[in-house]
């Protein structure tokens, strides 16, 4: 057999195993072991124990249980729910106004945690309820809260991120600094279409009446206080950072420490606050080891198989393509994943082959991350499997169906599309911070 037929046998088997419901480190990873085992007997074994110790030696992954601990101390003290009262007051006298705080909360929500469905957690717990009972329509806060949780694995400290530069060899640094622009620019795109929409049709999100409204200013100042904790703390962790005075481990380790601090601080710090966030935070780390363990494992075989340059060659001297229709479809090929895959699994699934062919192709790892973490979330959103809806529809009220999900949910795709075009255009978009940052 041909190494191009073995590399394609194992996708397939791996997506089978994907597809009957195994855990998604135990599929790769098995797949992986069995080709490895058949094409090179036992010295296959020294596959799985080079890419352990590989994830090992790699300091940059201790970012990883800080940053999971940080957002989870905030979660559980309910530090989060401050920001929400926060924006509460202070957007809602605007038409649409607690629709651009639910932004706004996500977009410190994914600065907090990293994950997306922490985001989603949080905005259909707090968020969702108070909106319907506010009158706001269902449609719209519906796709408000699952655009917004998008921004969890663009905005830093993105876990998947983290992930994605284990898997490419890239800074984790600079690919926090790349989701940076793009992430806020995606928010504020977001609120621009809040605030055209309910210009257009106040109906979509009321004003808060004007008894609701009587709060005096050391009230709204409290409030301000209150909710600014979490843009504190992560400034705090940033700073030093982005000035160079401390490593990414060391500006993790100061996010974990100020953020339990504060839940001292507050007195939200109880026994079953901190039992768990360490049991999450445990939980979260291993899953994420064992799913980057497999994932160098299988990337380990293919590149021993040779089966990127095979591809390389099939789509620019076979197919002839150029660089960007290829770039085109992968991008295509991960909305038709995410349609029944997580980030997570669609990373380790394409990085042994997209990773390498998007070098070879000569574009730039950093930006590809953007564009790859982008993509993701606009397939997890996307009909008729997409991962955010189910995840909604399990965590929304009974009064919204999954029609409502599904029709909420186009326009916000739509946006996302024009910000995927608009950084594929302007590559300098995710690319300016970084090299501004790291060429100090």
């Amino acid at each position: 057999m041909s190494y191009e037929m073995i590399a394609i046998f194992m996708f397939a088997s791996m997506m089978l195993m994907l597809m009957t419901g195994q855990r998604v480190f135990g599929a790769i990873g098995g797949v992986a072991a069995v080709a490895a085992l058949t094409l090179w007997g036992t010295g296959g074994s020294d596959i799985p124990f080079s890419s352990a110790m590989k994830l090992m030696k790699w300091y940059p992954l201790l970012t990883l249980p800080m940053f999971i601990f940080m957002g989870y101390v905030l979660s559980e003290s309910k530090i989060a729910d401050d920001l929400y009262k926060m924006f509460h007051v202070w957007m809602g006298p605007l038409n649409g106004g607690l629709a651009i705080g639910t932004i706004g909360l996500m977009v410190l929500v994914s600065a907090m945690n990293g994950l997306s469905v922490a985001g989603m957690a949080i905005g259909a717990t707090i968020a969702l309820p108070e909106l319907l009972r506010r009158g706001y329509d269902k449609k719209m806060v519906t796709g408000v809260i699952q655009a917004g949780s998008s921004l969890g694995i663009l905005v830093p400290p993105s876990v998947v991120l983290v992930l994605y530069a284990m898997i490419a060899r890239q800074p984790v640094g600079q690919l926090w600094l790349a989701g940076v622009v793009p992430g806020l620019m995606m928010a504020a795109m977001f609120i621009i279409y809040i605030v055209i929409r309910c210009k257009l049709n106040p109906a979509l999100g009321p004003a808060l009446p004007v008894e609701e409204r009587n709060h005096s200013m050391s009230e709204k100042l409290a409030l301000l206080r209150a909710g600014l904790l979490p843009i504190v703390i992560f400034f705090a962790m940033m700073i030093p950072f982005v000035n160079g005075w401390t490593s990414l481990v060391e500006s993790s380790a100061i996010g974990a420490l100020t953020a339990f601090l504060a839940a001292v601080v507050k007195r939200r710090m109880t026994r079953e606050v901190f039992e768990n966030s360490v049991r999450n935070t445990l939980l979260i780390s291993c899953m994420f080891m064992w799913i980057i363990l497999a994932a160098l494992g299988f990337g380990a075989v293919f590149d021993g198989l040779g089966a990127v340059r095979a591809i390389d060659n099939l789509f620019t001297e076979q197919l002839g393509l150029d660089p960007w229709m290829i770039l085109i479809l992968m991008q295509l090929s991960f909305l038709i994943m995410g349609t029944f895959l997580d980030d997570t699994a669609m990373l380790v699934i394409v990085a042994p082959l997209y990773v390498p062919l998007v070098k070879m192709l000569g574009f730039d790892l950093i930006w590809y991350g953007v564009l790859y973490t982008i993509t993701t979330q606009i397939a997890y959103m996307t009909p008729p499997f997409g991962y955010n809806l189910f995840l909604m529809r399990a965590m929304a009220p009974k009064e919204i169906t999954l029609k409502d999900i599904y029709g909420s949910i186009l326009p916000f795709v739509l946006v996302m599309i024009l910000a995927l075009a608009l950084i594929m255009i302007f590559p300098q978009i995710a690319l300016w911070l970084p090299e501004y940052v790291y060429a100090r």
